[in-house]
Formats: C-alpha cells, structure tokens, sequence
C-alpha cells in the first residue's frame, strides 16, 4: 500500500476542488442530522438524480422526526414507491423511533450510540456524524473505496468485509481535523463524478497524489471479485378484474423481498404452461378475454424475475381466493407497489382505454 506524504497538500487540493466544483443537492444546504441521516439512506444503491425528487417529498411529508415516527407503514411504502429496497424506509422509521424514545429527539453525535439504530451502519453513522457534527469519523462507502484503493494503491479485495477496515484506517488518517465535512464529501463526490469506474484521471485535482495513476494500473482498481451467479425465477403476473370492474391484489408478507407491498397474483412458471392453465392449477380460477400486456426482466441484488403479464376477467366469483382483496380503481392507485407491479398497472391502463 502506498502512504500518502503530503497530507496537508492533499487535503487541500481536494477540498478546494470540491468547494469549486461540487453538484448542487438539497442536503448540502443544511446540517440538520436527521434531513442528513434521511439523505443517506436514500442514497444507498441509488442514483443521485433519482433521490432529489424523492428527498424534497419525503422531507416536505415528514419535516420532523416525530412526523416520520408518526407516520403509517402504507403511506410511508407508498412515499417510498419506486426507490426500490423498501426495507430502508421501514427501518428509518425504525430507527427514528428509536431516537426519540430512548435520546430525547436528538440524534446521537458518537458512532457508539448512533450505530445501536435500526438500519445505520459503519457508513451512515460516519456520514451523519461528520457532515451534520462536524465529527471527524470515516464515512466509507463504494466511491471513496475506488478512489483510495486507486490512490494508495491498495489491492485488497473490496467485496470482502474485512477489506472495509483498511479504507477506515487510511481515512482516519487523511480526514481533515477542522472540516471532516467537506473532507469526506469531497472524497465521496470525487468516486462518483471522475474516479468513476473508467477514470477521468486528467481532470482529477489529486492526480499526482495517485500512486495507481503513476504506475498506470488505475483501471485495474479496485479489485473486486465477482458475485455468484445470479438466480433467475421465471414469474407470471395476472392483472385480473372481476365483473365489477375491481382489481385482484394481496399484501406480500411483511419480511422478506418487497415486504407488506401489494401486488397482481404472481405465480411461478417453471414448466412454461399457458397462461390460462397456469392460473387455472394454481389458484383455481377460470378467466376470459385473456390479453398479453408485457414482458420484461427485473433485476433485484441476488436474482432477477424474467416476468410476463396478462390482463383477463374472471368468471363469476362470490369472494375472492384467500389471501387476496379486490380494489377499485382508485384504491389500487393508493396502494404501495413496487416498480414491476407499477409497469404491469400501467399496461392495464393502455388495455382499458
């Protein structure tokens, strides 16, 4: 691993660029833990481009912890539609409970206690600390492991846990004492818009820091290795409607993949059957005008639904199987649902008209 000499020289070039060049991001303009903590864990796995929309809503739904606490599961589900990975928002919900039971309504300011809430690990806890505290604490999360693997380079796997700690030590000891803010921020900002995967090495403002650059290894960092195959579940999703017109939903269990969101039947396709006979065996229901919507892949982490969709009527029905509602319109439309259930809705809407 290669030590970086001039610290103060890094610390400065970085910051300074940073302060020039960062992107304008409503988070950035306050230091209030809780809008931060909110900011952060939107941020996990997803684009900073689809967050803003969702932070502004979600800050102006709930401005307050005690609005959040407060709030009911569905309707934060429902806020949180489209983000994807709903179990953050259960657990921010959680874990601003938490804060206001046992720690007055304040955010904790050491990681010791912030990092006994629901849902905040070793990053969420470094970044709410140093950017709403001050506290010069690590905030390490995929972008600053690129940059520093690059800078320093470091060849220890990244996909391994352990790997973390190392990326922890060289941040404590490059953080800046005075604007441990800014310092990781900065670092942050650097991973996602030049030390990208393809680097934009002649733009970087510590470039000459970087002892990847200098030996022209920067694209062969950081190493990572690959993830076990992808698991593929071939699903077949219904939109159903009964002689009313109201819509066949049910609640997905409240643990596990898409927890408490409501969907269409889905059911497993192993065999490739017709979709009539698939519905007909496994849930013993009979339909008419039967019309393909769509197809399509939706990838989740660990596995990827290869999903098709039919719209169809059911013949008459006194109650629906167990497990399942019917809705009108209007009602599924407040329904928390993830983003291929959404598609599938929005098919139907095409078929209706």
């Amino acid at each position: 691993m290669h030590f970086i000499e001039q610290k103060d020289i890094f610390r400065k070039s970085l910051l300074t660029w940073y302060h020039e060049e960062k992107r304008e991001m409503p988070w950035r303009k306050t230091r209030d833990p809780y809008y931060i903590w909110v900011s952060e864990v939107m941020l996990q796995q997803t684009r900073v481009e689809t967050v803003i929309p969702y932070y502004e809503r979600f800050i102006k739904t709930y401005p307050t912890m005690e609005a959040l606490a407060d709030a009911e599961e569905e309707e934060l589900l429902k806020m949180w539609e489209g983000l994807g990975y709903y179990s953050r928002a259960r657990n921010l919900q959680t874990g601003v409970r938490e804060v206001l039971e046992k720690y007055g309504g304040e955010v904790p300011a050491t990681r010791k206690e912030i990092s006994t809430l629901k849902g905040v690990g070793p990053y969420t806890a470094g970044a709410v600390l140093s950017i709403a505290y001050g506290v010069p604490e690590h905030a390490v999360d995929g972008n600053v492991m690129r940059v520093l693997s690059r800078i320093c380079l470091i060849e220890e796997d990244i996909a391994l846990p352990k790997t973390r700690k190392i990326f922890e030590e060289v941040v404590m000891d490059l953080i800046d004492q005075e604007d441990p803010s800014s310092f990781n921020q900065a670092l942050m900002e650097l991973g996602a818009t030049i030390c990208i995967p393809r680097p934009r090495c002649l733009l970087c403002p510590v470039r000459e820091f970087c002892a990847g650059f200098q030996e022209g290894r920067q694209e062969e960092l950081p190493i990572k290795t690959k993830k076990t195959k992808m698991q593929v579940i071939p699903l077949t999703a219904f939109a159903l409607q009964n002689e009313e017109g109201k819509w066949l939903l049910r609640k997905r269990p409240d643990k596990g993949l898409l927890a408490s969101m409501w969907e269409f039947p889905l059911i497993e396709n192993k065999e490739g059957l017709k979709p009539a006979k698939l519905l007909n065996e496994s849930m013993d229901l009979q339909v008419e005008d039967l019309q393909e919507l769509l197809s399509f892949k939706h990838v989740f982490s660990h596995i990827t639904w290869e999903m098709d969709s039919y719209y169809a009527r059911i013949r008459k029905m006194d109650s629906p199987p167990e497990g399942f509602q019917f809705f009108s319109d209007d009602e599924v439309m407040q329904l928390p649902k993830s983003k291929p259930i959404n598609m599938i809705w929005d098919a139907t809407q095409d078929v209706m008209r």
